[in-house]
């Protein structure tokens, strides 16, 4: 008796376990945010802090990402990746840009880097 109750009460901890983890699925298997659009960059100039403004046109595949980007002194395309909430994309440009960083909605923000410095940037989309 003691033995079948032992099953029993293993059987139900795997099951429900089972169920726990169907609830939601890992974080591999969400889809991405949609991030297609025009976006507005603010981001910190590395040398002296003030903040500029650069503009990004996003185009999304699945995950894969590529676009249009425009900053003050050069422009080019992109290509990035998304995974979930993180984003990742570099410019296409004379001297590249790599931003990374989290997507909430309409807004993202994070750190962007070139000639291995490193700064804050935030996104509004604009359409």
């Amino acid at each position: 008796m003691s033995q079948m109750r032992c099953v029993a009460f293993l059987t139900c901890v795997f099951l429900l376990t089972l169920c726990a983890s169907a609830q939601q699925p890992p974080q591999q298997e969400r889809p991405p945010d949609d991030v297609r659009g025009n976006w507005t960059i603010y981001s910190k100039n590395i040398d002296n802090g003030e903040v500029v403004k650069k503009f990004v046109t996003i185009h999304q595949d699945g995950n894969k990402l590529s676009g249009h980007f425009q900053g003050p002194n050069q422009s080019g395309g992109i290509e990035g990746t998304i995974n979930v909430h993180h984003i990742v994309f570099s410019t296409k440009t004379r001297n590249v840009l790599t931003f990374r960083g989290r997507v909430d909605g309409n807004t993202m923000s994070g750190i962007y880097g070139i000639h291995g410095r490193h700064a804050e940037w935030r996104a509004v989309r604009t359409e």
